[in-house]
């Protein structure tokens, strides 16, 4: 029996798709009830999840990103009752933290998440993020970013209402801003939680200057970046500098936008609009060079009888105690493998092992285009 076919008999995939099976038998209800509600236990889905630390901050030890659930990279629209029912399935079986922005939609993706977690707002941790210059009724997008205070503060208003809550967890700035002091934004985040609007800060995608500068004017709870088997960049100094100052670390796009679960292949062909057409590393000169990662998790997959996802998930988390990835999905049986990724255990052995045979597999291209990455790693002024 070939890999493939063997993967698809596990006792985990029966599990996973028996699993997929109860929750989609719920799509037709208002809402996805409670664990308590199931007559199961909310403690043992929490305990199957895992809890970790960003911070002081606890959370389920894997997040849920909900950027695409008004737009898919495919640019379709997902349906909205759907949407709700993984974002409510997720927190049943454990999953406390939820990841959006007001650039994503922009608005709408903060509206979708919160009417899915009205009915249990104070049981999770929300996160989103403010920064681009994006006009604070219609949701516009106007040229560059914005992180002027008194923006700040209009912004996390309509934040507030389009989640449906007084308060929020985590607040990012999403890229930092070239034209503001990163001490002129922590004060503007400090009054924020004086008020009790904000519970924690953190940035993403920001210079480690300006990381350090930012938690000297307002200990940061945690960084956002992209990282994953695909992409190891913060390993050189972001996660390194987290560790010092203790500040939990957050990876967008653990997956790899797809790649790291097996839905990109070397025929690929990315829809009009996709993002992931113009990035280097999908191109059809660097693509099949890189799916050397992907026999990669084959290989473990079947030796841990998981899922490619999960075992780049699971590879992610043995990185580091304090990093919580938010793999982001509007598919619930997607969901329900990732949240999974908890339960697939690596030994020292494992471990050291599996990190020597990526390290060894360089990856060919960007991760992301010129356009876009010219907003990371970028340096807040100093005060004059």
């Amino acid at each position: 029996m070939n890999t493939k076919r063997t993967l698809e008999l596990n006792r985990r995939g029966l599990l996973l798709a028996a699993g997929t099976l109860a929750a989609a038998a719920n799509v037709s209800g208002a809402h996805a009830q409670t664990a308590d509600q199931q007559g199961g236990s909310a403690d043992t889905a929490i305990s199957e999840i895992g809890r970790r630390k960003l911070g002081s901050l606890e959370v389920s030890s894997v997040g849920l990103g909900v950027q695409n659930m008004s737009r898919t990279y495919q640019q379709t629209v997902p349906t909205r009752p759907e949407m709700h029912n993984i974002i409510r399935t997720a927190f049943d079986r454990g999953l406390t933290f939820y990841d959006a922005a007001e650039a994503y939609g922009p608005h709408e993706v903060e509206r979708i998440l919160g009417e899915g977690v009205e009915p249990f707002r104070d049981q999770i941790a929300i996160a989103t993020k403010f920064g681009w210059n994006i006009d604070l009724e219609t949701g516009e997008r106007k040229p560059g970013l914005n992180s002027r205070p008194e923006h700040i503060k209009l912004v996390v208003e309509g934040m507030l209402k389009r989640l449906r809550t007084d308060r929020i967890d985590l607040l990012y700035q999403h890229r930092v801003d070239p034209q503001m002091p990163i001490e002129d934004v922590a004060g503007a985040v400090k009054d924020l939680m004086t008020e009790g609007k904000v519970l924690h800060w953190g940035l993403s995608e920001m210079g480690l200057n300006t990381l350090r500068r930012a938690h000297a004017a307002l200990p940061v709870t945690a960084v956002q970046s992209e990282y994953s088997m695909l992409w190891r960049g913060p390993e050189k100094a972001a996660i390194p500098v987290c560790e010092e100052l203790g500040i939990g670390f957050v990876p967008w796009s653990p997956l790899g936008v797809g790649f790291l679960n097996g839905a990109i292949d070397a025929r690929t062909r990315f829809a009009p609009g996709d993002i992931r057409a113009i990035e280097t590393r999908f191109s059809p000169g660097n693509l099949p060079h890189n799916l050397a990662l992907v026999e990669l998790l084959k290989v473990w997959a079947e030796r841990k009888q998981a899922r490619l996802g999960q075992i780049a998930l699971a590879w992610l988390m043995a990185q580091k105690p304090w990093l919580v990835p938010i793999p982001g999905t509007t598919q619930m049986a997607h969901m329900i493998e990732n949240i999974g990724a908890p339960t697939i255990r690596f030994t020292p052995s494992d471990i050291a092992e599996l990190n020597a045979s990526v390290s060894a597999i360089e990856i060919r291209g960007a991760r992301l285009p010129d356009a876009v990455q010219v907003y990371s790693d970028v340096e807040a002024p100093l005060r004059s």
